[in-house]
C-alpha cells in the first residue's frame, strides 16, 4: 500500500469515503461539484495542504487532508492538522487506519513538524479510543463558528 498525495482522478473515491463512513459508497454515484473542483486544486496548490490517500493498486482505502501551519509556538515549528479521516467501510478493522495516521505522522515529522494535531466529533467515540490507541491525547477544547 502506497500513501501518497490524492489526484484529480481520484476525487469520485474520496468523496465517496467522505459521504459517509458506515458503508461503501460508490465513487460514480458521487457528484463532484465545482465547488469541490475547485477545493481540490486549491489543496493541490497549495504547499501547507495535502489530500493523501492510501491505496492499494488502482483501489483508494482511505484519505485524509494534512495541513502545515506556521506558528511561534513550538520554537517556531509547524504543527500539522490532520483532517478528514477516513478508510473504507468494508476494510476497517485490518490496521488501515493505524497505517494511515502513522504515515501521516511521518510525514510531518520529515517535515519538522513538532506536534500532530486533529479534532474528531464528539459523537464518535469508535474514533476517539482510536486516536487514543495511537498516543493522541485530549488537550483542549475544541470550537466551531458556522459562517
Amino acid at each position: 500500500m502506497i500513501l501518497r498525495p490524492a489526484t484529480r482522478a481520484e476525487l469520485p473515491a474520496v468523496l465517496a469515503l467522505l459521504a459517509d463512513e458506515h458503508r461503501v459508497v460508490d465513487p460514480a454515484t458521487v457528484p463532484v461539484t465545482e465547488a469541490y473542483e475547485r477545493a481540490f486544486a486549491a489543496i493541490a496548490d497549495d504547499p501547507r495542504n495535502e489530500l493523501l490517500v492510501l491505496v492499494d493498486g488502482e483501489l483508494v482505502l482511505g484519505c485524509l487532508q494534512a495541513t502545515y501551519i506556521p506558528g511561534l509556538g513550538k520554537g517556531g515549528a509547524e504543527r500539522a492538522l490532520i483532517e478528514a479521516v477516513r478508510i473504507r467501510a468494508d476494510r476497517r478493522g485490518g490496521g488501515l487506519g493505524r497505517e494511515l495516521m502513522e504515515r501521516a505522522a511521518a510525514r510531518a515529522r520529515e517535515r519538522g513538524c513538532a506536534l500532530v494535531q486533529l479534532t474528531s466529533g464528539k459523537d464518535r467515540a469508535d474514533a476517539h479510543r482510536f486516536y487514543a490507541s495511537l498516543g493522541y491525547a485530549r488537550s483542549h477544547e475544541g470550537f466551531k463558528l458556522t459562517l
